[in-house]
């Protein structure tokens, strides 16, 4: 890349990478001078990614929230993120007795990813949805059959 400056000489630059990896820009002149300045290096921005949490308390009150987090955020940060572990004190309580688990549990499992019970640890991926699940007040089944013989 070359230009000029104000008094018409000519000049270029020149962007690299010293040995130690730092960008090193040399700027020319026609004069045949050349000056080495070190840029300063910004460090990579993480790379942020949107899941989407949804929590039905009841049939009256349902909380949805798309979130932004970081790439590499786990499924407790997600919820921690999002101010639910306070807004839910139940939850909060809940993650704290199985925060270690790493295989959810069949019935006593509050939370996953489409549907599919995950740990706590579990490593999100973009657009993932987040479900909070309550616990039911009594299996569905057994409520269909004793509906149809009432």
């Amino acid at each position: 890349m070359a230009g000029g400056d104000t008094f018409g000489r000519a000049i270029g630059a020149f962007v690299g990478a010293n040995r130690l990896g730092n960008a090193v820009v040399e700027l020319t002149v026609d004069s045949g001078k050349k000056e080495n300045h070190e840029a300063t290096i910004v460090p990579e921005q993480p790379i942020v990614i949107t899941v989407y949490l949804a929590y039905a308390e009841d049939a009256q009150r349902q909380h949805y929230l798309t979130l932004p987090v970081n790439e590499g955020s786990s499924l407790y940060d997600a919820l921690e993120q999002a101010g639910w572990l306070v807004k839910f004190p139940e939850l909060a309580s809940w993650c704290q007795e199985v925060i270690d688990n790493t295989t959810p549990t069949a019935k006593r499992w509050h939370v996953g990813v489409y549907a599919k019970k995950q740990p706590l640890s579990y490593i999100l991926q973009p657009l993932d949805r987040i479900e909070v699940y309550r616990s039911l007040s009594a299996d569905p089944m057994s409520q269909r059959k004793s509906k149809s013989r009432g």
